[in-house]
């Protein structure tokens, strides 16, 4: 694909999740709020389904605007490696965040919000390149460390309300999806190279 047409494709991958979210963040609002108990509800088997819904629910618009320029950008730079990279680095951080978060977030909460997902990119996009020996995904991901040095804070205890299981556990699922995406490209590369 040409250089022209990964970015359209990227920005249109985008910029359709973001108008996905927004459009659940109306219908909550209108709702009175009640599409956030929808969330994971750790330790609840009915609450195993919030894995599927919760990057999509945020507790208020504020919430959401907060996560959303986060959003724009990595999913963007995932995206400009095609539709494979976003379905892995998505779904594997979401499985395995929303995981971690019904096993080891303490019972009576509700975790919602697309951190889950924005830990989860930047984590494939930081790791990728290593595993796949990849200069370009290499240097992309060192500026994506760096850029986003801030979030580290957010993969530990501390401000009351931010799930930070949501965002540790979704960088677990990242960096596996990343380890998933690197021996996929080191394979193609190898058989490549020997005509296989």
């Amino acid at each position: 694909m040409k250089t022209s047409g990964r970015i359209g494709a990227a920005l249109t991958t985008t910029v359709v999740f973001l108008a996905v979210v927004w459009a659940v963040m109306a219908v909550n609002v209108l709702s009175g709020y009640r599409l956030t108990g929808y969330g994971i509800r750790p330790h609840d088997v009915a609450g195993l389904w919030g894995i599927l819904t919760a990057p999509f629910l945020h507790v208020s618009v504020d919430h959401l605007m907060s996560n959303t320029p986060a959003c724009a950008v990595l999913l963007f730079l995932v995206a400009l490696s095609g539709q494979r990279a976003v379905w892995l680095s998505s779904v594997v951080t979401a499985v395995a965040g929303g995981l971690g978060v019904w096993l080891f977030a303490p019972d009576g909460t509700v975790h919602v919000g697309a951190s889950i997902l924005i830990y989860g990119w930047a984590a494939f996009l930081v790791l990728r390149g290593f595993v796949a020996g990849k200069l370009l995904q290499i240097l992309l991901g060192l500026v994506v460390a760096v850029a986003y040095a801030g979030m580290i804070r957010g993969l530990f205890p501390g401000d009351p309300g931010v799930s930070w299981q949501g965002h540790l556990f979704g960088a677990v699922g990242g960096g596996l999806a990343a380890v998933a995406a690197g021996r996929t490209t080191r394979i193609g590369a190898h058989d490549r190279r020997h005509g296989s």
